[in-house]
């Protein structure tokens, strides 16, 4: 884990700044998706990000979204991810052959300007080769962009003002003397931070509700003139305009292992947000109280996202130097974000649920952290590419034999056999199918993808762990919990009883357990910690901000047994 005071850790800075000091508890929405902005811009300042990072995809821009900052506000590192990633990094790849969009791109990495993604439509979600949305060039040699129907609306993105002038990368249809020349992304400006510009309508959404807020919207186009420069790439049309649209898109892939890095700081929060509250919680009588960390049920969860966090982050650095190997297939290495993103996001929502609950009641509650995070998670899980349609997409491939990931380092592991086995099971389903896209195989095959898909990036983290020298015991317990997950498996072709798989994990957190204070202390998120409830301290602090009702009302018995009530009721508020 990256040790504190390390120059790599760039945003110790943000945690006790003014900006990240402003109680929010009781802010207003509107007000908190503006603070988020604000927030984004301070922490993404904080990395001096530049054109080269984002188109090297240097160890900067992963470490950015592994930074437990993010821990500080779920909105902020949603909207940097958007603009940084997605906007920035789509439009400097054509920097190279128009240097005159170097400027735009360094005004977004430097939040002179706000910046939007817009691909998905309200109609038709990830089916984005049928998108509606259209850019007609004219004899002008302008274009008009333009939203058809009610269902080409771009769905989600954050379009309304927001103080700073906004852009966006908006994808549609190129049409060329009534001719479809297939997807192009355009350089559209929706807002000036004040007002929508002519022909843009931004629609806000209703809150998610869960994590912090983000001011999604629903996007449309009437008829919007846009310059000639306005286009990214050529007017020519593409050869197979399916591929060129995963080309112009290649952003997302990026994006999938990226946010799959937050799992880390996530999961690190709840190691340590466990661990605390466990150990200040205490039960018994006052000559002699019992932290529950004591309790094997309080620490089967904790142990277990701790083990999870050391051997995923060993993963996800083996993932970004295989995405970044350009002699792979692409497809391979778009294959490896896609599972490394279905592991990571479902461990670290295994983790989020089970700590919180161990929590009790504070574990419900937005301020300590864990239930916002969670519903973050949620949001990511399915931003840049919904993890069961990269599931079904990547399994089906693979099943075809169009190309292969990364073999076992150790066909005999427990967890290269079952990857195997589940992958034997779906090839002889296809075998007897009359047609890879039969009934057929939709029943059998596609409910299994995302499972078949989660068991191959079982196997690349354990694989990557011992590669990585991560401690054994953590390994253990980290397969010990991947074979809980598919115990039926396990009991039937690799011969472990129920017992024996829970002796397994027996094992396996009792050699974890007495490292536990060691290992949360590695993990060094406590700096970026806000949840109250990890000290006596802070709570007392937490408790003094709340507002506060009192009053001296008094209660008069009638004889009828009806009661009244007199009251001078006083409303004091915490000081912000």
């Amino acid at each position: 884990m990256q040790p504190l005071g390390s120059p790599l850790r760039r945003t110790l800075h943000l945690p006790d700044s003014e900006l990240f000091s402003i109680p929010v508890q009781y802010m207003g929405y509107n007000d908190r998706a503006l603070l988020s902005y604000e927030k984004a811009k301070a922490f993404g300042l904080s990395y001096n990000m530049t054109v080269d990072d984002l188109l090297s995809l240097s160890p900067k821009f992963w470490q950015l979204h592994s930074d437990p900052a993010v821990l500080l506000d779920g909105g902020a590192i949603t909207l940097l991810t958007i603009q940084y990633n997605l906007c920035a990094g789509t439009i400097a790849r054509y920097a190279g052959q128009r240097p005159e969009l170097i400027s735009l791109v360094d005004d977004l990495l430097k939040y002179r300007v706000h910046g939007q993604f817009m691909l998905t439509e309200l109609g038709h979600g990830l089916d984005v080769d049928n998108m509606e949305t259209t850019a007609t060039l004219t004899s002008s040699g302008d274009f008009v962009l333009h939203s058809p129907t009610s269902s080409a609306a771009k769905f989600m993105p954050p379009t309304v003002p927001a103080g700073l002038p906004c852009i966006a990368v908006v994808f549609a249809k190129l049409v060329v003397n009534d001719e479809n020349h297939g997807h192009r992304p355009f350089v559209v400006h929706l807002n000036d931070g004040k007002q929508m510009c002519t022909g843009v309508q931004s629609r806000l959404l209703p809150p998610r509700g869960g994590p912090d807020p983000v001011p999604h919207s629903l996007t449309s186009f009437h008829n919007v003139r846009l310059p000639p420069t306005a286009l990214l790439g050529s007017l020519e049309k593409p050869a197979d305009i399916h591929a060129n649209l995963m080309d112009i898109i290649h952003r997302v892939a990026v994006g999938s292992l990226a946010l799959a890095g937050l799992a880390l700081p996530f999961m690190q929060c709840y190691a340590t947000i466990g661990t605390l509250y466990s150990l200040r919680r205490t039960i018994g009588g006052p000559s002699k109280r019992t932290p529950i960390l004591s309790f094997r049920t309080q620490q089967a969860p904790i142990l277990t996202v701790t083990a999870n966090a050391y051997v995923l982050q060993a993963l996800h650095r083996w993932a970004t130097k295989q995405f970044c190997d350009t002699r792979l297939d692409g497809r391979a290495r778009h294959g490896i974000a896609a599972t490394v993103k279905s592991v990571m996001i479902q461990l670290s929502q295994q983790g989020a649920l089970g700590v919180s609950e161990r929590c009790g009641a504070q574990g419900l509650f937005a301020h300590n952290q864990m239930t916002s995070i969670y519903n973050t998670m949620r949001g990511i899980a399915i931003a840049e590419g919904d993890i069961l349609g990269l599931a079904i997409r990547l399994v089906n491939e693979l099943l075809l034999g169009r190309y292969t990931l990364p073999a076992p380092t150790d066909p005999g592991t427990l967890l290269a056999r079952h990857e195997a086995g589940l992958f034997a099971e779906l090839r002889q389903i296809l075998k007897d199918a009359p047609h890879h896209r039969s009934a057929e195989v939709s029943r059998l095959i596609l409910p299994r993808c995302q499972p078949m898909m989660e068991a191959i990036g079982y196997r690349m983290a354990y694989d990557a762990a011992v590669q990585q020298g991560v401690r054994p015991a953590l390994i253990d317990l980290y397969v010990s919990n991947v074979v809980a997950l598919d115990a039926a498996w396990y009991s039937e072709h690799a011969g472990l009883s129920r017992a024996e798989q829970q002796a397994m994990s027996t094992r396996a957190m009792d050699a974890v357990l007495p490292m536990l204070d060691e290992l949360v202390k590695e993990m060094d998120v406590l700096a970026y910690i806000t949840a109250p409830i990890i000290s006596d301290e802070r709570w007392n602090v937490f408790v003094g901000g709340l507002k506060t009702y009192v009053g001296d009302a008094g209660v008069r018995s009638q004889e009828n047994n009806a009661f009244t009530f007199q009251s001078d009721m006083l409303i004091t508020r915490p000081r912000l």
